[in-house]
């Protein structure tokens, strides 16, 4: 390479050569020269107050979504089993002085009216006592009448001095003791024909005969306990064991449903009785849930329930804003510095995409939305707040 001359104008630097690559090589020299010069010129001679200014702590925090859930009135669902049963159960058996039945006119799973003869006891004795005390009633009858028409002849020949009043008296006593042996004899009749109507063993109220323990020929008095169980007007019911703070909750109307083991219907029904104690041993109390028949419903049985408690005003959090290890569930909350903060909760009734909060929030604290499991506490982030979304 061979150079012919060179002159300096300035800042430009004017080469001369006769191979084209090494003029395109001073040219790019060149070029990142004045490059370089307008950069240190921009920097020296730029405005103080366009400084770009160290990049700090917060801008360096992790964005995170925040919700405010405020407090709504949730619905508590509560959970519980149970056994199933007649709402008045009636044990019916033998009001009188027993003997041997000689019919049973019933059997289980059938309805009756009240009154309704249920099953017989063999009368023939008493039958035969009946009728010799009508018989004593005819005899009490003319004793009388004869006393009745003595004494008024007595009375319509006192004035003729044939028979003096101490007669007549004597027959007024005669006719008073006669009628009084009939009163007698009639009171006697109609007590041995309501023993007897006794003999038959009645339904006490219209219902569905749940057991039969009797049969023809067996020897009963009113020792022998219950010969047939019945539910007073089909009325069934569920008992449901709950826990002794549920039972708080509770209230007498609240609704319910009620799933027998072995069927998948649910039957609706209210609650209309709450315990007023509660079992020592097992802390539990039962909450009686009226349900109307259905054969599916059988005394005895088991199933469950859930049943819908008063609606208290609690937060409602999505369930991704939740978190647990061995110390519980609990959120995490941003402060007024924007510092992480852990919160202990107590659940509520959990639906299918959100939890409602029983205790830990009141429902204005800013609650981490979602990736919790990445912050720890009295770390600083960015809140952002969520779009608002509908809470149900």
């Amino acid at each position: 390479m061979t150079y012919q001359g060179g002159e300096m104008q300035g800042e430009q630097l004017v080469l001369e050569d006769r191979s084209p690559r090494a003029r395109r090589r001073w040219l790019l020299i060149g070029g990142l020269v004045a490059l370089i010069a307008a950069a240190v010129a921009w920097y020296v001679l730029r405005p103080k107050g366009e400084e770009t200014p160290p990049a700090t702590a917060a801008s360096q925090a992790p964005a995170v979504t925040v919700i405010v859930p405020g407090a709504e009135s949730v619905a508590r669902i509560i959970s519980a089993t149970g056994t199933l049963a007649a709402t008045r159960e009636m044990p019916v058996g033998v009001a009188g002085e027993g003997g041997m039945v000689s019919r049973v006119l019933v059997e289980p799973g059938q309805w009756v009216r009240a009154g309704q003869v249920l099953a017989t006891i063999d009368r023939s004795v008493q039958a035969q006592t009946a009728q010799s005390l009508a018989a004593q009633i005819n005899v009490a009858k003319s004793d009388l009448t004869l006393a009745q028409a003595e004494l008024e002849r007595a009375q319509s020949l006192v004035d003729r001095g044939f028979i003096s009043k101490a007669d007549v008296q004597r027959r007024i006593a005669t006719r008073d003791a006669a009628r009084a042996r009939l009163q007698v004899a009639q009171a006697t009749l109609s007590e041995q024909r309501a023993r007897n109507a006794r003999l038959d063993i009645r339904a006490p109220a219209a219902g569905l005969i749940l057991t039969r323990g009797v049969e023809p020929g067996q020897i009963v008095s009113s020792g022998s306990g219950m010969l047939f169980r019945m539910a007073k007007g089909g009325e069934m019911e569920m008992r449901a064991q709950l826990a002794e703070g549920d039972l708080q909750v509770v209230r007498v109307g609240s609704p319910a449903k009620v799933v027998p083991v072995g069927d998948t219907r649910a039957f609706p029904g209210s609650v209309w009785q709450v315990a007023p104690v509660i079992d020592p041993q097992t802390r539990q109390g039962i909450a009686r849930i009226k349900l109307s028949y259905d054969p599916a419903l059988r005394p005895g049985g088991f199933a469950s329930a859930t049943i819908t408690a008063g609606g208290a005003r609690q937060p409602e959090l999505p369930q991704s804003a939740l978190l647990s290890d061995e110390k519980g569930n609990y959120v995490y909350i941003v402060d007024a510095q924007n510092k992480v903060e852990r919160r202990a909760v107590t659940l509520g009734t959990v639906a299918d995409d959100r939890v409602a909060i029983a205790s830990g929030l009141n429902g204005d604290e800013r609650v981490v939305q979602s990736a919790g499991a990445f912050l720890n506490p009295g770390q600083t982030v960015r809140p952002q707040r969520a779009k608002p979304t509908a809470t149900r």
